[in-house]
């Protein structure tokens, strides 16, 4: 009997709590600390914008003038026109416009960058030429794309991608000339072949100056849709805006704007959240680097 008591005496006693209930409180009290810090960080971007639109709101509500209506009109045009309404389908022309043209420079951008940075003889060659279509003005053009290839669908495309091209394909060659020696060294004794070494080891290494150069030509791709859509077009967001204009309807103008101003942010908007998925492992490594 005292062996058994001492022995009970020597055993801890049981926990009546769960094993897992302290990591699973960690664990949601984890996922309350960064959704506060999503929503702390997006109230941090968001107070100015919200501020500056209800200050246009606010000054504009008794506004008289036919040139600078009341926002809440505009809002109410832009919905009856371009929600529920005909403009549905200029808007739809313009994206597929947009998103066509982006894809073509992007591929064709990563590609020849690529290509270049593989041919050393070549990109000699070439580099003065590239500098110079890339410096050249894209609008001037139109009229000579125009000319070749008419005023339909093909023709707002090939001057999107004509004019977006140029800093995915520059910033490509940049970064890909910037890649470390010693990591195209190490690929070469492990036997690697010039495509593999391009593909697994000096586009990841480039990946974030190539990003950077998707995200400018992102901006010159809605600069040159509206553009496109100025001369000699039948539908657009930049055809609705001007054909507004012209007819004295102001209400239209603004909604047309609003709507490309929408069209824009929502662009960026989807394409910061692919570049931090893409990037996930560049912005931890700067993380770390920054806490060293």
């Amino acid at each position: 009997m005292r062996g058994e008591a001492e022995a009970g005496a020597g055993r801890a006693p049981a926990s009546t709590a769960p094993a897992s209930t302290a990591p699973a409180s960690t664990a949601r009290a984890g996922t309350v600390r960064a959704a506060s810090r999503v929503a702390g960080r997006a109230a941090t971007r968001a107070w100015l914008f919200a501020a500056l639109i209800g200050a246009w709101w606010a000054w504009s509500a008794d506004s008289t003038s036919v040139y600078f209506p009341p926002l809440a009109k505009i809002v109410r045009t832009l919905w009856a026109q371009w929600a529920v309404g005909p403009a549905r389908a200029q808007l739809g022309s313009s994206l597929e416009h947009l998103v066509l043209g982006y894809a073509i420079a992007g591929l064709a951008g990563i590609g020849i960058g690529a290509l270049l940075w593989s041919l050393r003889y070549l990109r000699e060659a070439t580099s003065p030429y590239l500098y110079f279509l890339y410096v050249l003005p894209a609008p001037v053009l139109v009229p000579a794309v125009i000319t070749v290839f008419g005023i339909g669908a093909a023709m707002k495309v090939v001057i999107i991608a004509f004019a977006a091209v140029w800093p995915t394909l520059l910033n490509t060659l940049d970064g890909m000339r910037g890649v470390d020696a010693v990591k195209l060294d190490t690929a070469r004794a492990l036997g690697m072949s010039g495509a593999r070494r391009t593909f697994a080891v000096v586009l990841p290494a480039a990946a974030p100056q190539v990003v950077a150069g998707l995200r400018n030509s992102l901006q010159v791709s809605i600069i040159l849709m509206v553009v496109s859509e100025w001369v000699a077009s039948t539908g657009g967001i930049g055809y609705y805006i001007v054909t507004a204009q012209e007819s004295f309807d102001y209400l239209g103008m603004w909604s047309g704007i609003l709507m490309l101003a929408i069209v824009g942010g929502a662009a960026n908007l989807l394409f910061v959240l692919a570049e931090n998925r893409l990037l996930y492992w560049h912005y931890g490594a700067r993380a770390v680097e920054g806490r060293a």
